[in-house]
């Protein structure tokens, strides 16, 4: 069994790719345990990865993203086709829709179901 520490979003994306690849595997075979191990990893870099995602709405992870990630509102209105979109995004005024959830998690490598949750309103 080949299996290493998740260091980064490459090493993230190669073990959900053999996650994938493990799914349905029967429990106490050398493929189960592996899928096991795998999925512990991939939570960890997780919940490192993307601190209080639980807690956090989608405005939040990518206000997260570009205050500690190194991303940048001009990258995100790059992504989504307007500053103004971006920033009426950031500003909770705009919900996001699938296909910008889909653009931003490929891009920015945020896990799809962190951007997916309903966006609290603008207080």
């Amino acid at each position: 069994m080949d299996i290493h520490p998740i260091r980064n979003d490459d090493d993230h994306l190669a073990a959900l790719r053999e996650i994938e690849r493990l799914w349905g595997a029967a429990v106490g075979t050398e493929d189960g345990d592996k899928l096991d191990i795998l999925a512990t990893l991939v939570e960890k870099y997780e919940d490192t990865r993307w601190p209080n995602a639980d807690a956090s709405d989608p405005i939040d992870v990518l206000n997260y993203a570009i205050d500690e990630l190194g991303h940048s509102q001009a990258e995100l209105a790059e992504l989504l086709g307007s500053r103004s979109r971006a920033s009426e995004l950031l500003n909770r005024r705009r919900a996001l829709t699938v296909e910008m959830i889909h653009t931003i998690s490929e891009a920015w490598k945020i896990p799809a179901s962190l951007l997916v949750k309903p966006i609290r309103s603008a207080a």
